[in-house]
Formats: structure tokens, sequence, C-alpha cells
């Protein structure tokens, strides 16, 4: 039934608030109750439940809850979620995909390909080539989609990703050759990933930058921002600006702007 889901995910809120669960601000698939100085924290994914605690005592206490009230199973660690790998040590957690790599990389037939030390060229400047060759736009769209699931880990390849990204209407050879290339960039950094140490420091602290006129299309500038909490990053982004920025300092105020919301 298509409202499955909606139904589902309805009935498990409604239960999770009736416990003294907080639905989150921001993500409202995160649950949050805290217990004088101790705190749970559920994720939910449609019928994937991803729960933390510094408290041993409020995980079993979900356990027993969520089991007398649903049919559900324990999984045990979190080792392994939509395709993200995660290794939990005592005082740090790592998370990569490098099996979602090779699983691209075979599917594309990029296995033995040769290794490119950067995702795109430098001085690569993408335009829409109307004298190119043209290509099938559903294998340029399925490899589009591919790598945007890689950004979940990898934000080295997001800036690459999104300009290739553009010619998904009209595709040519030299924008699939572009894309090719963040493939051999993977294949030699498939075991690149994010690494998140028990930092005592919870400073949030951001970063900006921003070309100019990057675009030869319209003459957009692209906007790239990051923001660590402590020394763990938890959020970064990479966008066409909305709007023409007229100098340089007008694009890095626009990017600065962008950072800050």
């Amino acid at each position: 039934m298509k409202q499955a889901p909606r139904q589902w995910y309805e009935m498990l809120s409604n239960f999770l608030l009736s416990k003294g669960y907080v639905r989150g601000a921001v993500d409202k698939t995160l649950f949050i109750r805290k217990h004088d100085n101790d705190v749970i924290l559920v994720q939910v994914y449609v019928d994937d439940i991803i729960f933390r605690s510094n408290n041993n005592t409020l995980c079993e206490k979900f356990i027993v809850a969520m089991q007398g009230e649903f049919e559900m199973s324990m999984m045990g660690e979190l080792t392994y979620f939509l395709g993200l790998q995660v290794k939990q040590l005592k005082h740090e957690t790592f998370l990569n995909q490098s099996k979602y790599c090779f699983d691209l990389l075979k599917k594309f037939k990029m296995e033995d390909c040769k290794e490119a030390i950067t995702p795109i060229a430098t001085n690569c400047l993408m335009d829409a080539d109307e004298a190119g060759q043209p290509m099938d736009s559903t294998k340029y769209r399925g490899l589009i989609g591919s790598l945007l699931c890689l950004t979940t880990s990898r934000l080295d390849i997001q800036f690459g990703l999104c300009l290739c990204a553009r010619f998904q209407a009209n595709p040519k050879e030299s924008h699939f050759k572009a894309t090719k290339r963040i493939l051999k960039y993977l294949k030699g950094t498939t075991n690149v990933g994010l690494w998140y140490p028990c930092d005592s420091n919870i400073t949030l602290s951001g970063f900006s930058d921003s070309d100019y006129a990057g675009c030869k299309l319209d003459r957009k500038s692209t906007s790239g921002t990051c923001h660590l909490l402590g020394s763990s990053l938890i959020s970064w982004n990479s966008k066409k600006q909305a709007c023409v920025a007229l100098s340089t300092a007008e694009a890095e105020y626009i990017d600065v702007g962008h950072g800050c919301a």
C-alpha cells in the first residue's frame, strides 16, 4: 500500500512520544529522551532503527519497550547501515563507503582503470559543449545518481560531482569523461572516510570559500562551506549561488552568509 510507510512512521512516532521522547527540531526522524544527566538518541529510517545512549540501562529499557510493542529483532552493534560502513573503536569512530565504491567501479566496468589524484582537473571549465558527441542520458544520470550516494561520507567529490550533474538534460561525451575521472579518483581513495574522535572540545567552527563567475553558462559563482564540532566534520555543502555576483568580494559575502545560515 502506498500509505504503509507513512502509517508505520505515524504509529512508531506516536509510541515513542508517549514514552517521553521528543522529536528532533531539524531531523523529524530523530527522537531524543533525557533522564537526569543521561540521554538516549533514536534515529529511525523506515523500519531500521539506530539508538545510542551514555547509559546502558536506557538502551535496555528501549529494547524491552520496542520488542514488547512491535515484532523486532536486535542486529547487534552497528557496523553497516544503508551502504555506510561503521568502525567503532574505544576512542573514535570511522565511517566510510569502501564497499559501495568497489561495487560502483564494478558496475561501470572501471575496476581496472588508472587512478587519478584529483576528482576533477584544476583547469576544468565545463560548458554545454553544443558541438560535442551526445551520449545516452539514462546511463549518465544513473552514474550521477550513484555517485551522489557517496557524498554521505565523501565531501571531496561533491564539487566536481555537482558540476557534472548540471548537464544531465543533454549530456555529451566530454561530460561523461569528466564524470569518469571521479571514478578514477575513487579507485585510489576507496578507504577515505570520516573520522570522529572522542573529543571533549565541542567548539563549533565554520569555513567558507567561493569562486567568482565559475560557471561558463550563466557566470554564477559556486559556494563551498563546511562546519566542524571540535575536530569532527558534521556538515558540508557545495552549491551554485542563486544570483550573479558582480565582484569577488560580493561572491565571498554571499558564501559567508550562506555558511552562517
